[in-house]
């Protein structure tokens, strides 16, 4: 698993938050309080939990999120791509008027009780970029009071498979989905194949056994809302590993 330093060497800075989630379209009366801390940043942000490598590329950028086992264990990582709306509240004027949405590209670690347990069960818990954090909060204001809920993701442009594969293996890491974002399941097929489910290799990282070198690929992503978008020929004939491509959108 990845741990939380993983989003913390995104960016020249990192903030923690543990939270209270909403139910439904209200925000909890009683938040619960939010961690800060640092981190050092270099060019390339490493791969993740998710599998997603350059947040950038993936179409994520700085508004991104890695959450605590709570939230990232219990779907096996399926929580990946879904979007959370972050409401700084109660902390006077250390809290910014309005709300950021984040995307879950990440798992924290599990830490130790002197360093604040942040990521530990059974606690909700968000670590964001910078830039994020300065949205809902004022810089350097340090623990403030935040609550959290699911919200729709907005992209640009299409749904992103990046295919990799070797002889009998194919894989596709999905990124960039809109709607509910968390992806729950992908069936490939070649122009010389019928439709074959995928299995998850990890985050959002799909592997399917089978010979599909050489041929024209569709591939097909269904969301947790249940929601299904075909992209019919999104790989050429000639796709080769490593390539991205740009397909449908919900």
């Amino acid at each position: 698993m990845a741990s939380a330093n993983a989003v913390l060497l995104l960016f020249s800075a990192a903030f923690c938050f543990l939270a209270r989630r909403a139910a439904g379209d209200d925000w909890p009366p009683t938040p619960l309080p939010l961690a800060v801390t640092t981190g050092t940043s270099p060019t390339y942000p490493v791969s993740g939990a998710c599998g997603y490598g350059d947040l950038y590329s993936a179409g994520y950028g700085t508004k991104t999120a890695s959450v605590s086992p709570e939230l990232f264990e219990p779907s096996g990582g399926a929580v990946c791509g879904a979007c959370y709306e972050l409401k700084c509240v109660d902390a006077g004027s250390s809290c910014l008027p309005g709300s950021i949405v984040v995307t879950a590209t990440d798992m924290c670690r599990h830490s130790y009780a002197d360093e604040g347990g942040w990521c530990n069960l059974p606690r909700a818990h968000f670590v964001v970029s910078e830039p994020a954090y300065a949205q809902i909060a004022v810089r350097g204001a340090g623990f403030v009071p935040v609550t959290y809920r699911r919200a729709p993701c907005v992209r640009n442009g299409g749904i992103r498979f990046r295919i990799s594969g070797l002889l009998l293996v194919t894989e596709v890491l999905v990124t960039n989905v809109a709607g509910a974002g968390d992806v729950q399941s992908v069936s490939i097929k070649g122009s010389s194949t019928v439709w074959q489910p995928m299995s998850r290799l990890y985050g959002q990282k799909w592997q399917r056994i089978s010979e599909l070198h050489g041929q024209s690929l569709s591939i097909t992503v269904t969301i947790s809302d249940g929601r299904t978008v075909v992209s019919n020929n999104v790989a050429p004939a000639d796709w080769q590993s490593g390539q991205t491509f740009q397909g449908g959108q919900f």
